[in-house]
């Protein structure tokens, strides 16, 4: 298992200390540094500002918003941060929800697996450099009865496949992940639950596709707090507005992929009371809703020891890149928290 970071999203008023922690990242032998993008800061700009100050780490889009871009332009932009990055790019995709798709793009959020099918193979098409050509539900190429022609990519990538991963929460989008993707960015995984809410799914898709699970790199996000173990349930609480914002008041209370994967994970009960809380405007009482397990269960938090032991579980449960975004009030705080998680997985593996 390696370790990645995830800096979030750009202009936050850390963009400094992001750097620094990308950079300490690099250092420390981390294998990727993903961005993320919504309805703020760009993915690829963040990424092509890390890439050209840092030397062997990845860079990726966690993730680019698939209705933000034409699948066209994404080839394109792909292909032009593997080159300037020296084939360190990786590309992560998502369809975002409802009301980013729809209230900050305009477009309509519906049939998202088939979209998400139908972009994946418009950008890998692209990547070949083949005369870019398509007759699908969402997207033809060229359009039909005007002037376009089909055009092929003028650059010549530094890779003509580019590592792709999907951001999939729901089982019917895992298991598509598991057919197309090449690796899936999962968020609030538990090592507990991983079986039944992730991995059963990306396995079906591989089987689906005639593959397997080798190769196919299994990618959560954890956030990660140092401090001693008797503290736990206080470090604990740093994040009990972050699961509230996404299981309470990420999407509608009819379409909401957080509230329903903390379902799966045995909170029915709780994920309801969180949204009801949430979405009444009292995000104060829908934190205080959280369950601490909830968080533990979905973060790494505490000592170095207890790090590592998590960190084996993750490990043993399947995931191939653990990606941890470092709490802290100060960039020394992060950066503690960054060289924690390096130390913690040399622990865990010698253990």
């Amino acid at each position: 298992m390696q370790l990645g970071i995830n800096l979030g999203y750009w202009g936050a008023g850390m963009d400094a200390d992001n750097l620094a922690v990308a950079k300490e990242a690099d250092r420390l032998g981390y294998a990727v540094c993903w961005a993320a993008e919504a309805y703020g800061s760009d993915a690829a700009t963040v990424l092509t500002w890390v890439a050209a100050q840092t030397e062997r780490i990845d860079v990726g889009s966690a993730i680019f918003q698939i209705p933000a871009r034409q699948p066209a332009m994404t080839a394109m932009t792909a292909a032009t941060l593997d080159s300037l990055s020296g084939g360190r790019f990786r590309l992560g995709l998502g369809v975002s929800g409802p009301q980013v798709s729809e209230g900050w793009y305009g477009v309509k959020f519906d049939k998202p697996l088939a979209r998400t099918r139908e972009y994946v193979e418009i950008v890998r098409k692209a990547m070949t450099r083949e005369r870019l050509s398509y007759e699908g539900t969402h997207w033809t190429l060229p359009l039909p009865g005007g002037p376009g022609k089909p055009l092929k990519l003028t650059v010549h990538p530094e890779r003509e496949h580019i590592p792709l991963y999907i951001a999939a929460i729901g089982p019917k989008n895992l298991e598509q992940t598991g057919e197309i993707a090449d690796g899936a960015l999962l968020i609030f995984p538990s090592a507990d639950h991983l079986e039944d809410t992730a991995l059963r799914h990306l396995r079906a898709g591989r089987e689906k596709a005639g593959l397997t699970m080798d190769g196919f790199d299994v990618c959560p996000t954890l956030p990660l707090a140092l401090g001693e173990d008797k503290d736990v349930p206080a470090l604990a609480d740093m994040f009990r507005p972050y699961t509230a914002l996404y299981v309470g008041g990420m999407g509608s209370r009819k379409q909401n992929f957080y509230n329903q994967l903390a379902q799966r994970m045995g909170y029915e009960k709780e994920a309801a009371e969180i949204q009801d809380k949430y979405l009444a405007g009292d995000k104060e009482d829908a934190a205080a809703a959280v369950p601490h397990q909830l968080i533990d269960q979905t973060t790494l938090l505490g000592s170095v020891d207890r790090i590592a032991d998590r960190m084996q579980a993750y490990a043993a449960a399947g995931v191939t890149t653990l990606t941890l975004a470092p709490a802290g009030f100060t960039l020394d705080d992060r950066i503690a928290s960054l060289r924690a998680g390096s130390e913690a997985l040399e622990r865990a593996r010698l253990a």
